[in-house]
């Protein structure tokens, strides 16, 4: 699934190929999106050819392979600003069999998560799952499930659903879904660091990302973990 701003990208970029024959210039791509710098295009480029929509050919300048559509023809939502509500209230799909009985809570689990490079926060219910009470303690909470291996040093793998506490606040060292730049999502610990937030991959194969505090809102913390075997 793609964000609004990667799938305007895209269909810009083939419509781009399909008139002329080349693709456009990252100024070009710059201007269509109304984005302030260059680099939030590089951004949405790496993010394409990470799903597969696109491929750089090597040793040409401007050389961009459009290898598939988004399954809409249309972008969503035009070129305002991605929002997704990481908690939605959609009709319920049969839920996971969990671990039910008096005082059971049921949490929609909200699609697939990074633990990786950073993807779309998912907005559709496609799941639930019921878990006891004092499992969870009170608040809200919403479920994902993992998609990477960027945390597999925190004993969290691909498959596994995440529980999350839905909030806006957490301490250094939690593991969060965090936002960044009101469009992606990514499950990360958190640490602060003066005045810039960093996300930690718990995996040496992945790098820290530094962000300023106003590129990165907190959704949820971790509270819970459930791995289905198969």
């Amino acid at each position: 699934m793609l964000t609004s701003k990667q799938k305007e990208l895209l269909l810009f970029i083939h419509q781009r190929i399909k008139e002329t024959g080349v693709s456009p210039s990252f100024d070009e791509m710059k201007e269509a999106l109304d984005l302030a710098s260059k680099s939030g295009i590089h951004r949405l480029i790496t993010a394409l050819e990470e799903r597969g929509f696109i491929r750089r050919l090597a040793h040409r300048a401007r050389a961009l392979e459009v290898l598939k559509l988004p399954d809409s023809a249309a972008p969503q939502g035009g070129r305002g600003k991605f929002k997704p509500a990481l908690v939605a209230s959609t009709p319920a799909p049969q839920p996971f069999a969990g671990l039910g009985g008096e005082g059971a809570v049921d949490v929609p689990v909200l699609g697939k998560i990074a633990a990786g490079v950073p993807i779309e926060a998912i907005q559709q219910e496609i799941d639930r799952v019921v878990l006891p009470a004092d499992m969870l303690g009170g608040g809200d909470h919403f479920a994902l499930e993992v998609k990477g291996d960027s945390m597999i040093g925190a004993g969290i793998l691909e498959g596994d659903i995440v529980i999350l506490r839905k909030g806006d606040t957490a301490d250094t060292g939690d593991i969060v879904v965090a936002l960044v730049d009101d469009e992606e999502a990514t499950l990360k610990r958190l640490r602060r660091r003066g005045g810039s937030i960093a996300l930690e991959a718990a995996n040496p194969a992945f790098g820290t990302r530094i962000y300023g505090p106003d590129r990165v809102r907190v959704q949820g913390r971790l509270v819970a973990l459930i791995r289905r075997y198969p």
